[in-house]
């Protein structure tokens, strides 16, 4: 008859308990430890997005913080580090978001004949400011580049690094990133004018007719030899 081992006696260190295995997916395989179901990832990183928005737009870049977002959006802070890092790189995700329409790599500003360029530009701009849902993220944008080197120079990389650039690419031209720059001068003037210090009688004039105005201009600029 075998008798216990030393190790079974009453003397013998209790067993550890093995760690519970981590909760399976729908398919039966293991999820990994320490990052959210992928389904509640992206709903998760949504919420954080948005509410990132929403506070830029209410508090500006400056007053902003990392806690505050993650408490408008209703999850802990160490969730907004994991998906976006820190708060300028929130901020730049946030930005993206807005410009999305104007970032893609063929946007229909460059989509068309290089002489009404001037016009598909104008249009895209004023019609995301008169856009009411893009509108709020867009005034948030501006009024933190202009108060905040950090948000200024995400709206560099952004708008310069990629639209711009791309806009110069196209021309062909002698001095083709500073045409593409003083249209965008232009177009940043009226914006100013007309939805940030909302000056009369620009501030109220019919988006059409500043359209007609203006687009002529940016066009010269862009590819006037």
């Amino acid at each position: 008859m075998t008798g216990a081992t030393a190790s079974d006696g009453p003397d013998a260190p209790a067993a550890v308990p093995a760690a519970p295995a981590a909760p399976a997916r729908s398919d039966g395989t293991a999820r990994r430890r320490g990052r959210p179901p992928r389904t509640e990832s992206a709903g998760t990183r949504d919420r954080i997005l948005e509410a990132a928005r929403e506070e830029f737009s209410i508090r500006g870049y400056e007053k902003t913080s990392v806690r505050g977002i993650a408490k408008s959006a209703g999850v802990d802070s160490a969730l907004v580090h994991h998906y976006f890092g820190t708060k300028e790189q929130v901020f730049e995700a946030a930005v993206e978001v807005v410009f999305a329409p104007v970032l893609t790599p063929r946007s229909t500003v460059l989509d068309g004949p290089l002489d009404e360029v001037g016009e598909r530009m104008t249009r895209m701009i004023i019609g995301l400011w008169e856009n009411p849902v893009t509108r709020a993220p867009l005034l948030a944008i501006v009024r933190s580049a202009v108060n905040n080197e950090s948000a200024a120079g995400v709206f560099r990389r952004l708008v310069a690094g990629q639209l711009l650039r791309r806009i110069a690419g196209q021309l062909d031209l002698p001095d083709a990133e500073l045409r593409a720059e003083l249209a965008a001068a232009q177009l940043v003037g009226i914006v100013m004018i007309r939805y940030v210090i909302k000056m009369e009688p620009l501030a109220s004039a019919d988006a059409e007719r500043i359209i007609g105005r203006v687009a002529p201009v940016v066009q010269r600029h862009l590819t006037e030899r």
